[in-house]
């Protein structure tokens, strides 16, 4: 007898992984697992994907809390996924609808690619003649089917191809950038040392956006794509802009090809025959590396764990919101939003972009992705190719552009300096890098041999989108230490427009340059602002280049951490996390890695708070006695409290516990500015620069009066919700600036609070005694 449904709204949820494995997907297992219990509901984990739902019995479990403990660190799928035929032919899917009505199970979540996906949109359609066959067939009765005649499917895209439309990013594409990212920042370095050339092939067998972001954030020469091919004559085309790139200097040689990739007639472009045209054509020292399953593997990202968290908790509440006439939907992300689009018109759209592709319609093939896709393809055409006639402005709209790094380091920020002076070249624009920010230009611009200001060339650059700091220099200090000697600098190198790379800081000197206008011409120019910090925290955006290294950096050092925790059973370790006055760092993390409790500077501490998790960690550790995975972490931001420091909380923990388990205390300081750039932070520094370049193109022309009159004229670049937008200076500073504590009024992430404390099962304030913290 199948169990009766759950009261009012609450549902058995089956949660299953599908196709491929992604980096990512276990973390979207434990945000529906835990998620589902929170919202009273009942989790099912079916193993082996569609094999277990055909085969039923201990493939289909019901899910504890404790059950996905840990699973955030971990790759692939802890709950399997395996190829099922079975599940083609309609007798598998009979078999699979008889299995989950005997566990009661009335939601499905799908973690998968197009194919799994599009599978349980058929499996949803047939529901109602499986189940009628099933009871003609005597296999259940009216009564036992009639609970469940309605299911509910809600899709979540795990696939390191990034090859579902509809969505800008899929669960584990960026843990295998990552992978790709690091395997040719290591080649570079042999390719360099032998002035080598390097054919890398990477997966996508219909989808270039690992090989074309790869080429992005490595400054690949050539990248071969299945949905862009190369020109009739590329083998001319490739070579011509090799020999171009050696006889400027560059010692070394990256071509990037997509495993799917082909030309014009379809014809496959495969390594071999890239790397015999290389070698017998220009005689370079050729080598092929093909990087296959290595893509795939390990751990994920920061970045794939927040997002799959974020979707997996947006999957329960699809399901708690679907009707019996609600579509399948599948569950994206835009930019930073999380949205819910038609499965159907997803797939639809994926399949689409083969179809175009096999039909030679290329043009269409690029439309059927998403525009940030377009965007990148022409930002790496305009960075990597240089001499291109065609994109050169004429003489009268050509500008000498200032560039200038102010505040803190921030992963990205080379990346971001070296798109913006290729795109000046290709343009015929004259890139000026001020070196050490504004105290270098007052102090040094006229020092002999070389001042800080400086013309950039090509292979200045061509080097540096792999590293991380700042290699022009930066410092927080501001125009306002000597204005007039700042105008003086800005008339006498010319500068006619000014880009502007950096954190808080870079955000007030624009400030102050916009409110200097009336008194000193020089600044009558346009100027954009380029978000780039650790910390998050500059009005205009929600995303700031830097923040995605920082926390890499951060959830590698808390996952060892975690470890030691673990292997000792009985400990809780408080990290403390930089970030200024925004909580954003702290916050992300503590998703990304499951902290048990976070504390912010927008929230505050207090002693009821600490009462209650210090009751909370009493409880914990009870119930983990003998456990694996057991391990604990509090996150703290570094303004989190004044009295409260790291060290008393976890001293505090100390004394509280009485010797049933120890607390200590972690800083990783400066280790969360990065080394190496994280890739996304290097494609969006590339992007963002170029929009910032085209930005400040619009004003070539105009006179300083029209330029002061227009008060978009200094703007802020960021990304909000699911859009990329300038704001004008003068009203961010108003309407959005909380300038006592350095942040935006509006942070979006701080709502992602409730989800960390309900993920970890934190109790609420409500629910517990103000005085011992108990429930």
């Amino acid at each position: 007898m199948p169990p009766p449904p759950l009261p009012g709204k609450k549902r058995r949820i089956g949660v299953m992984t599908s196709g491929g494995d992604a980096p990512g997907m276990n973390g979207a297992v434990r945000a529906v697992v835990r998620m589902s219990i929170a919202k009273g509901c009942e989790p099912y984990g079916i193993y082996e994907g569609y094999e277990g739902l055909v085969r039923g019995g201990d493939l289909i479990k019901q899910m504890k809390w404790e059950d996905v403990r840990g699973y955030l660190s971990e790759g692939g799928t802890l709950i399997g996924t395996a190829r099922c035929k079975a599940f083609m032919e309609r007798a598998g899917r009979l078999q699979a609808a008889r299995n989950m009505v005997s566990a009661g199970i009335d939601a499905l979540v799908i973690i998968g690619g197009d194919g799994s996906l599009t599978g349980a949109d058929t499996f949803r359609k047939e529901w109602s003649g499986l189940l009628k066959e099933l009871v003609d067939n005597g296999k259940l009765t009216s009564s036992q089917s009639e609970p469940f005649k309605h299911l509910n499917i809600v899709g979540l895209v795990g696939s390191i191809d990034n090859d579902m439309s509809s969505t800008d990013a899929t669960i584990g594409c960026y843990s295998s950038l990552g992978r790709i990212c690091e395997a040719v920042d290591y080649i570079d370095a042999t390719a360099f040392s032998h002035q080598r050339a390097f054919v890398i092939e990477v997966m996508g067998r219909h989808c270039g956006w690992l090989a074309l972001m790869a080429g992005v954030s490595t400054g690949a020469d050539f990248v071969f794509i299945p949905e862009k091919p190369p020109s009739e004559d590329w083998e001319d085309e490739m070579c011509g802009i090799v020999s171009r790139h050696r006889k400027m200097g560059k010692r070394k040689t990256i071509v990037i090809v997509a495993e799917g990739a082909h030309d014009l007639s379809l014809n496959k472009v495969n390594p071999t025959k890239v790397k015999d045209l290389l070698s017998n054509r220009l005689k370079l020292d050729t080598r092929i590396t093909t990087l296959g399953h290595v893509q795939r593997g390990g751990g994920a990202c920061a970045y794939d764990r927040m997002l799959s968290t974020l979707q997996g908790v947006e999957a329960v509440e699809a399901v708690l919101d679907a009707t019996p006439e609600t579509p399948t939907p599948v569950i994206c992300v835009i930019e930073n939003k999380i949205v819910r689009k038609p499965l159907i018109k997803a797939v639809e759209d994926t399949h689409a972009v083969a179809e175009a592709i096999e039909a030679r319609d290329f043009t269409r093939a690029m439309k059927l992705r998403d525009a940030e896709f377009a965007e990148y393809h022409n930002a790496y055409i305009t960075t990597t190719a240089i001499d291109q006639p065609e994109m050169r402005l004429p003489k009268e709209k050509q500008m000498r552009i200032g560039i200038i790094h102010v505040g803190a380091p921030a992963g990205g920020m080379n990346s971001a300096t070296r798109a913006a002076v290729a795109y000046c070249l290709t343009r015929g624009h004259t890139p000026l890098a001020l070196h050490n920010g504004f105290p270098g230009l007052c102090r040094h611009h006229d020092d002999q041999p070389v001042g800080s200001v400086r013309e950039m060339s090509w292979l200045d650059v061509e080097g540096w989108v792999s590293k991380g700091g700042s290699e022009i220099g930066t410092n927080r200090a501001l125009p306002s230490e000597d204005m007039p000697k700042t105008a003086f600098c800005f008339e006498k190198y010319k500068i006619d427009a000014l880009f502007i790379i950096g954190g808080f800081e870079a955000f007030t000197a624009v400030s102050e340059l916009r409110k200097a206008r009336p008194e000193y011409p020089a600044f009558r120019i346009p100027i954009a602002l380029l978000p780039a910090t650790i910390s998050n925290n500059v009005p205009g955006t929600e995303y700031s280049v830097g923040s995605d290294t920082c926390l890499n950096a951060l959830v590698g050092y808390c996952d060892a951490i975690k470890q030691s925790a673990s292997a000792s059973r009985r400990r809780v370790f408080v990290v403390e996390t930089q970030g200024g006055k925004s909580g954003y760092i702290a916050t992300i993390a503590g998703l990304s890695i499951g902290a048990l409790a976070v504390y912010t500077p927008e929230e505050g501490i207090n002693i009821r708070m600490l009462a209650r998790d210090i009751e909370h960690l009493r409880v914990n550790f009870a119930k983990d006695r003998g456990q694996s995975r057991a391990g604990k972490l509090i996150l703290r931001n570094e303004h989190a409290s004044d009295t409260y420091t790291t060290e008393v909380i976890a001293n505090m923990i100390r004394e509280e516990a009485r010797g049933r388990f120890e607390s200590r205390f972690a800083i990783p300081g400066h280790v969360q500015q990065g080394g190496t750039p994280s890739p996304m932070d290097r494609v969006r520094a590339v992007r963002l620069a170029v929009k910032c370049i085209t930005f400040l193109e619009e004003f070539a022309g105009k006179s300083k009066d029209e330029i002061m009159a227009d008060a978009m004229s200094m703007s802020v670049i960021g990304i909000k919700g699911a859009s990329v937008v300038f704001g004008g200076m003068e009203r961010v500073e108003k309407e959005e600036t909380d300038w006592k504590d350095r942040r935006p009024k509006d942070e979006s992430w701080v709502q992602l609070k409730k989800i960390v404390d309900t993920l970890s099962g934190r109790p609420k304030p409500e629910d517990c005694c103000e005085t011992c913290g108990k429930k």
